[in-house]
């Protein structure tokens, strides 16, 4: 997926910020420039961190990884870390003659930061977020097809899991089938951990599913998705088992309204804001503004949850090829909540729905 280019192009980024090099730490940032897709279990276990110059590269790992990463990455000198990271990264600092380090904040620990700023005195060390967080918004045509290869699987899950669901099964049990056809059917893993919420429990926007069995005529919302080959989806769909009842059909009836005026609306060039206040707007209208309490969407990728924003308070403009979620909901406590999610792919003139769950509710 030319990854040579993306680190040519943040080479090009360095220089033109006047540092001597950039420190890469966040996981799906070291994917997205070296290819080698192999994910963190935690900060202090890494696999490895980047070190980008203006004219050279070095993937810095240990030796759990080190054949692996030299089979995979051509394009970055491969650099074995004996130790520490850290302790390996000080000597190529003082190697390369590095004298203003670009790091990134949200990723590099306070004692990591502390440790390499006392063994490298002498260095500057520059926030420097988002660089490549931002290439990242704009997919090419390879992440495009795995995203949709994710997104596929995701939406026959949801076709098996319609054909199985009934009255009495509890929602760990659902999500647990939700999982279990996933993985047999490819998943390299879970996009995030799938959520059922039923009843009371869909009130809550990021319920985790629980021993409470699924019962008629009450809202229930189902929200997972796949990861494949690094990418992930993201689907949420409200349904109903049996008579629903007045007040799930109004509910459900604005928030559809809102996902479909939204999706007809949205496209590059309106900012993140603009886009939340389309189904904002509507619900507010339907006499639900205040129980839609989360913002539209979200950017996916390699992270489930990435740039740009469909938000009250994200106000740059969304770009061509950006992958989002488009995700009204409204949440009555003590009652339920309905919300229902389709990824697209923003354009100059739309978006293209990804999608192609079933929207049908009433089963």
């Amino acid at each position: 997926m030319d990854f040579d280019k993306r680190v040519a192009r943040l080479q090009q980024v360095i220089q033109e910020r006047k540092l001597d090099a950039m420190l890469v730490t966040d996981a799906a940032n070291r994917v997205y420039l070296s290819g080698f897709g192999n994910a963190d279990t935690a900060t202090a276990g890494s696999v490895g961190w980047l070190l980008i110059g203006p004219t050279r590269g070095a993937f810095i790992t240990n030796f759990l990884y080190l054949e692996a990463v030299k089979q995979q990455v051509k394009h970055l000198e491969v650099v074995n870390a004996p130790v520490r990271i850290s302790e390996t990264l000080k000597e190529i600092i003082e190697g390369w003659g590095i004298g203003k380090l670009g790091f990134e904040s949200n990723s590099l620990t306070v004692s990591q930061h502390q440790a390499l700023t006392e063994a490298t005195p002498a260095v500057k060390f520059e926030p420097a977020d988002g660089i490549v967080e931002e290439f990242r918004q704009v997919k090419n045509e390879t992440e495009l097809g795995r995203i949709r290869t994710s997104l596929e699987l995701t939406d026959r899950a949801y076709n098996h899991v319609m054909g199985v669901l009934r009255p009495g099964l509890t929602e760990k049990e659902v999500a647990w089938e939700i999982e279990r056809y996933l993985r047999e059917h490819g998943a390299e893993s879970m996009a995030f951990a799938p959520a059922v919420a039923a009843g009371p429990n869909s009130a809550v926007p990021h319920h985790e599913p629980s021993d409470r069995p699924i019962e008629v005529s009450e809202p229930i919302w189902l929200d997972f998705g796949a990861r494949l080959n690094g990418y992930c989806a993201d689907l949420t769909r409200t349904i109903c088992l049996g008579e629903p009842p007045a007040q799930l059909v109004k509910v459900v009836d604005a928030v559809q309204k809102a996902l479909e005026v939204a999706e007809s609306q949205i496209k590059a060039g309106l900012t993140g804001k603009q886009a939340d206040a389309i189904a904002r707007d509507l619900l507010a209208q339907a006499g639900f503004g205040d129980a839609f309490t989360h913002s539209l969407g979200h950017g996916l990728g390699l992270y489930i949850h990435e740039g740009p924003r469909l938000s009250r308070f994200y106000e740059d403009e969304l770009k061509a090829g950006a992958v989002v979620t488009i995700e009204p909901g409204v949440y009555l406590p003590g009652w339920g909540g309905v919300r229902i999610e389709d990824t697209v792919v923003v354009r100059e003139d739309g978006v293209e729905i990804l999608t192609t769950a079933s929207k049908d509710w009433r089963l």
